[in-house]
């Protein structure tokens, strides 16, 4: 980028203004969710499960191993005195973690609502954004409510992001957001086609959404310091093994996490809690637990997929701490509904593109091996 290109893109940046936009209309509303229904079980069928149906549930993240015990030894803290809006200790660690600035880095109430902020303060209005046709369910529906137009860029056929479908817009798009690895397919885009997608788009901000990425990528965070364009959103749910305490963190250009911080405090100065803070802070100081963990998941996921492909099923590449597979003899919903039955949760998709596929998160080797059980059973391969 050179410095003409830089100071526009980073004046852009330092507009946006702590103003909170009023939603016109709740997206995804309706009648409540009958009692009965667990949340891993919502709109995937008509079948209602109790809680005590579900014996293994492989469609949504938790923690295999557990919080790390520095994790939870510092978030048994006193509660009397609030945590105040600037997160100092939580930044400084994230910061110390990746070699930036702690004027680099903003924390926010999970990935999700740091993600919603990045909507709402980066992705320009009144152009479209991109993003991939197949991904994380909630950029439509951001979109929506901060009323920002998207357009969705198909993936090929292999169900990868092509790095050059981003590149060459001009000025005629507001911004690009994509997850990597993606969601739902697990597949991961190097590090070398993101550096592309950020230099062929000086002047907009892009968005790596890092959910999943300590399961077998290479973080973008690096690529921080040479591209101002560039923000790296990730979360303490998964690989920092924190799914019930909410924390996400961003980081990038000081003028980018300055527009964020602007954002949030027009609405919600306070979204951390104390214990909140202090285990986030106390996670990513205990790096021997995260990368044993995380070995441990990209374990389980190697022995899932060799025992799915005995099965019959196509996996598709996975760096997260899932696999996307398909039968190409069973119909998907049909094996969903039947692992149902037994009280084993999977997801699965109704958009034409995806619907044969089941996504299958990596459990416990007990929690894969009863699966694999079932499947062989539902297959009539026992």
């Amino acid at each position: 980028m050179n410095r003409l290109s830089r100071r526009s893109f980073l004046a852009s940046v330092a507009s946006v203004p702590a103003l909170a936009v009023a939603p016109r209309a709740v997206f995804g509303g309706g009648q409540p969710q009958a009692a009965a229904a667990p949340f891993h079980a919502r709109g995937l069928s008509q079948m209602t499960l109790t809680v005590s149906d579900v014996k293994r549930s492989l469609d949504f993240y938790q923690g295999l191993f557990g919080m790390p015990i520095q994790a939870r030894q510092g978030s048994s803290v006193f509660l009397r005195i609030g945590a105040g809006p600037k997160f100092v200790a939580l930044k400084q660690a994230a910061a110390r973690l990746h070699g930036l600035k702690p004027e680099q880095v903003f924390v926010g109430n999970g990935s999700d609502e740091v993600l919603a902020h990045a909507f709402q303060a980066l992705l320009q209005h009144g152009k479209p954004i991109l993003f991939p046709d197949i991904t994380y369910s909630f950029y439509p529906t951001y979109a929506g409510l901060y009323q920002v137009e998207y357009r969705a860029v198909p993936l090929a056929e292999d169900f990868t992001l092509r790095a050059d479908d981003y590149i060459g817009q001009g000025e005629a798009i507001g911004g690009i957001i994509f997850p990597n690895p993606n969601a739902p397919t697990g597949c991961l885009l190097g590090l070398d086609q993101i550096e592309r997608i950020l230099q062929g788009n000086p002047e907009r901000v892009v968005v790596v959404d890092e959910a999943y990425i300590d399961f077998g990528g290479q973080s973008a965070i690096p690529l921080v310091q040479r591209y101002p364009n560039l923000l790296v959103v990730q979360t303490f749910s998964k690989s920092r093994a924190l799914a019930g305490m909410r924390v996400g963190f961003a980081v990038g250009h000081a003028d980018l996490i300055d527009a964020l911080e602007r954002v949030k405090n027009s609405f919600n100065s306070y979204p951390l809690d104390r214990p909140a803070i202090a285990g986030a802070t106390a996670a990513i100081e205990d790096e021997d637990y995260f990368r044993k963990t995380c070995d441990m998941v990209i374990a389980s996921r190697t022995a899932l997929v060799v025992q799915l492909e005995a099965l019959g099923f196509e996996v598709l590449p996975s760096a997260a701490n899932f696999v996307f597979a398909r039968h190409p003899q069973r119909d998907a919903a049909e094996l969903a509904a039947a692992l149902r039955s037994d009280g084993i949760i999977v997801r699965h998709f109704k958009s034409e593109r995806i619907k044969q596929f089941l996504r299958i998160t990596i459990g416990t080797d007990e929690d894969c091996g009863t699966l694999v059980e079932a499947l062989r059973r539902h297959l009539g391969q026992q």
